[in-house]
């Protein structure tokens, strides 16, 4: 029947996964919409008991995340490239720097730029259990802590252990741009079978839904920008429009394609988020702001240990439910969506220079942006009118803290229209670049497919997120946080088993390591006790000797890629009796011509 329906609609794809992942979007927007209460009374208590539960395992479950990549790249495996041996990287350094910033990053930093750090100093995340008071230079430090602890190193393990999994198993063997093909080394042959469709099920409506929140975030902060700068009132009718608008705009760049839409885009975008951060720098108070920024650095790398484990114990005010959790959990959800985009524009480079490039540069900018944004807002707070506390964390208005900011700066009017653009922006390049990704985790291939797919994914999305705003019973930005915890729940548990199936999978193509082999000693006895000992007839002293000796020579490090090498022998620093030598491995023989035999006096050939 599915294969029928495929075939009447011209689609290619995968019957089971494409339809089996509409139908559960369809699914939730029906329930919803027609029991509205009921269906929002089972999220609300799902989500409670998540957040009231298994806070914890989503707290240690990303440091853990973290630890492994910083292994996987330090280690021996370090060295292998995400692709052929002798392929180089398909992009140059600084173009590919470029589209990591790009990748999934400029939504969140327009949004929590400013809402992130003022909302910590005017209700201090530690407050309760470390006695820190609003408005203060504590609470300003502690601010800044958690939120490059939300926005740098372990928001991009999130990103980073997905796009790690999908770029080895996508270029090094070659497997389709599908989630189930991570567990390839655990699945085999079954990845195309149900369990791997019911995970590619699971990871597409994940990502759905994750990237609606995303855009969700931007309808709000959209319409709350609108208001204050032409006065539309914030409701659910506007953001209707928006949404609508986003979407429809979405599908147009997703008509046009990847290099004249998208790539437009986040080219103009980037350069106009730069301009917007250097206009923040020079008009405000810039040596504050430059000294507030270095200084937060390094308290943050002082206290990471400390944040990456803190559960909020002894307080139990459930602030890091409703932020540290609800980071996690919409992050991974996407996941699947920027992993891919990192690992295609990624192939050629070494895991080392992968996970450090993946985590390090768009942290880099994340301190650097949040400093900015974070330290200005501080000053405005404490050096000058203040009101960003009151409308932020007073009134509860997170969505319009930027537009707030800029009523502080010269040209609001224009500065703030800006801000609308980039916003705007940032959510249709979010929704294009996901429509586009989706179509190819359920297609399992990235060739050429038909455009009404990609529109469908785009459609999806939107329909998702006016559902969420709009016919969710609670709405707002609450309901976007009750939902997105219960989706990002099977992507941690789907994370434990993707660092062993890449760790896997490189053992078994980088091959085992022998077990260490040294050389033997004979066993040394004082001299008085060797002496008694030979005086002594029922003693063997054959094996036992005074000063160090050793029996055999020590074992010779082969490369295994080389079928032969020559190998000189010095003698070494250690006295001649020990039989000690240093061995100098020397450009490989020919594998049709044995090395010739003989030398000077002291050498060996092996």
């Amino acid at each position: 029947m599915l294969t029928r329906l495929h075939a009447l609609l011209r689609l290619r794809t995968s019957p089971p996964i494409f339809f089996g992942s509409a139908a559960v979007i369809i699914a939730f927007v029906l329930l919803t919409i027609l029991f509205t209460q009921p269906v929002d009374a089972v999220v609300t208590t799902a989500s409670d008991w998540l957040y009231t539960n298994l806070g914890w395992f989503y707290i240690l479950g990303l440091t853990l995340f973290l630890v492994f990549l910083i292994y996987a790249a330090a280690g021996r495996f370090g060295r292998v490239k995400l692709g052929p041996d002798d392929e180089p990287p398909e992009h140059s350094r600084a173009a590919w720097f470029a589209m990591l910033f790009a990748a999934g990053i400029g939504s969140i930093l327009m949004f929590w730029g400013v809402a992130e750090p003022i909302s910590h100093f005017g209700d201090p995340p530690r407050g309760a259990a470390l006695g820190v008071e609003a408005g203060t230079v504590d609470a300003a430090v502690d601010a800044m802590n958690f939120t490059f602890y939300h926005f740098t190193l372990h928001t991009w393990a999130i990103f980073t252990l997905p796009a790690l999994c999908f770029a080895y198993f996508i270029h090094k063997r070659n497997l389709p741009p599908r989630v189930s093909s991570i567990f390839q080394p655990l699945l085999g042959e079954k990845i195309h079978g149900p369990i791997g469709k019911f995970i590619d099920i699971v990871a597409i409506v994940g990502t759905v839904f994750g990237v609606a929140v995303s855009l969700g975030l931007g309808a709000l902060q959209i319409n709350s920008g609108i208001n204050n700068v032409f006065g539309i009132p914030e409701n659910a009718m506007w953001q209707l429009i928006i949404i609508g608008v986003v979407g429809g705009v979405a599908m147009v760049s997703v008509a046009l394609g990847l290099d004249r839409g998208i790539k437009r885009l986040s080219n103009f975008n980037i350069w106009l988020a730069v301009a917007l951060l250097v206009f923040i720098l020079v008009t405000g108070s810039t040596l504050f702001v430059l000294q507030g920024t270095i200084e937060a650095l390094g308290t943050y790398l002082v206290t990471l240990p400390e944040l990456a484990l803190w559960n909020d114990t002894f307080a139990d005010t459930g602030w890091q439910s409703s932020w540290t959790v609800f980071y996690w959990a919409w992050t991974i959800s996407w996941s699947p969506f920027v992993g891919i985009f990192i690992a295609r524009i990624s192939k050629g480079r070494t895991i080392r220079q992968f996970v450090s490039g993946v985590l390090l540069i768009p942290s880099a900018f994340s301190i650097v942006w949040f400093g900015i944004f974070g330290f200005s807002a501080f000053d405005i707070e404490l050096n000058g009118g203040g009101g960003l506390v009151e409308s932020v964390v007073g009134e509860g208005d997170v969505p319009g803290a930027l537009f707030s900011f800029l009523e502080h700066y010269p040209g609001t009017f224009i500065i703030s229209v800006i801000a609308i653009i980039l916003v705007v922006i940032f959510f249709i390049t979010s929704v294009d670049s996901a429509a586009l990704v989706t179509d190819t985790m359920a297609n399992g291939h990235e060739d050429f497919n038909p455009l009404g797919q990609r529109i469908f994914w785009a459609v999806a999305i939107a329909v998702v997120t006016a559902t969420l705003l709009v016919f969710s019973g609670t709405g707002g930005l609450g309901a976007l946080e009750k939902i997105v915890v219960l989706v990002g729940l099977p992507f941690f548990v789907m994370g434990y088993f993707q660092m062993y199936a890449v760790y896997r999978a490189l053992r078994e193509d980088a091959g085992e390591l022998p077990v260490m082999r040294t050389r033997t000693w004979k066993k040394v006895l004082p001299p008085e006790e060797y002496e008694r000992r030979q005086d002594e007839d029922e003693h063997d002293t054959s094996d036992i000797v005074v000063e160090p000796e050793a029996i055999d020579e020590p074992p010779v490090m082969r490369d295994p890629y080389l079928d032969q090498a020559r190998v000189t022998v010095s003698r070494g620093t250690l006295p001649a009796r020990t039989g000690s030598s240093r061995r100098i491995v020397q450009q490989p023989a020919s594998p049709k011509k044995p090395p010739e035999s003989g030398g000077q006096s002291g050498e060996n050939t092996d």
